[in-house]
């Protein structure tokens, strides 16, 4: 088991919490980028369906005419879990120890059991937007994200990227709108999802053609030539989507077990002086018609 490395130090009055490092949001679910289909315990069918020809020339018969046809994937949730122990003599010497209570059968300093909480979960979600977007099924802790599948799916429309800057971005982006089939453009859920570098470099370039103030605080909706811009975290640098929400889903079991995370004192179960934090949760993505997808890479 490996020691927490304990280094703070008092210098006066404790401030009451903790401050980790930035943590990425799992903003496309978040901010709805994506369908989410709750209580999938095993698997889930997406049925799509696909019609041609189906007007003709009327006359006083029934004449069948058109074609349909029904095909499915399969959005199939994996299961994941946060399995962490602390020894709890490991906070003994620190600052927080009299938070620990007097008694030799102390307790996780309080304080810092929220804050771990707080952090797990946070983690998690950072972890769960990456996956969405570009997890691998044989990397452990991850599934295969949307990129991952549709990389693979001779269906969707491929557009071949570049290194993005503020000089050619506006180009790139061009190139994904173009590629953009007849049928999808217009629709009221499309998006573009960019990554975060296309993002800088969107913002950049507009306001070099004085679109946009370079040093104006606050944040404002993007769009492109009228299709939003929806800034994914997960997206790899130099990759986008053009898709629509509809078109994309994420399944899990129950949403509650993504802010569920359990703080086990494992004194009264088998005498020793550790703790166990324990989270259990099952994620996927998959999308429907990869013929209405663009792939920008």
């Amino acid at each position: 088991m490996p020691t927490p490395s304990i280094t703070t130090t008092y210098a006066g009055e404790f401030a009451g919490k903790y401050i980790s490092a930035a943590l990425l949001s799992g903003n496309t679910i978040a901010n709805g980028g994506i369908t989410v289909k709750p209580n999938v315990k095993y698997k889930e069918v997406v049925k799509k369906v696909a019609t041609s020809g189906l007007i003709g020339n009327a006359s006083c018969d029934f004449t069948d005419a058109g074609s349909l046809t029904l095909t499915e994937r399969i959005l199939q949730p994996e299961e994941f879990q946060v399995n962490l122990e602390l020894c709890k003599k490991d906070f003994r010497s620190d600052w927080e120890a009299v938070q620990m209570g007097y008694s030799a059968y102390d307790n996780l300093p309080p304080k810092f059991a929220d804050f771990l909480i707080g952090h797990v979960a946070a983690k998690v979600a950072e972890k769960t937007e990456q996956n969405i977007w570009q997890g691998t099924d044989a990397t452990a802790g991850e599934f295969d994200g949307l990129a991952t599948l549709l990389a693979a799916d001779s269906d969707v429309v491929d557009v071949t990227g570049t290194t993005v800057t503020s000089a050619n971005v506006i180009a790139e982006l061009g190139k994904i709108v173009d590629a953009i089939p007849s049928a999808v453009y217009g629709k009221e859920d499309l998006k573009i999802y960019i990554s975060q570098n296309i993002a800088k470099a969107y913002v950049s370039a507009q306001a070099a053609l004085g679109y946009r103030d370079l040093y104006h605080v606050g944040k404002t909706d993007m769009n492109f030539q009228g299709i939003p811009l929806f800034v994914a975290n997960g997206l790899a640098d130099n990759d986008a989507v053009a898709a629509e929400t509809s078109n994309l889903y994420f399944g899990t079991g129950l949403l509650s077990d993504h802010n569920e995370v359990k703080v086990i004192d494992m004194a009264d179960l088998d005498g020793s002086q550790n703790v166990r934090i324990v989270m259990r949760f099952t994620a996927g993505v998959q999308y429907g018609i990869g013929s209405d997808i663009v792939l920008y890479t």
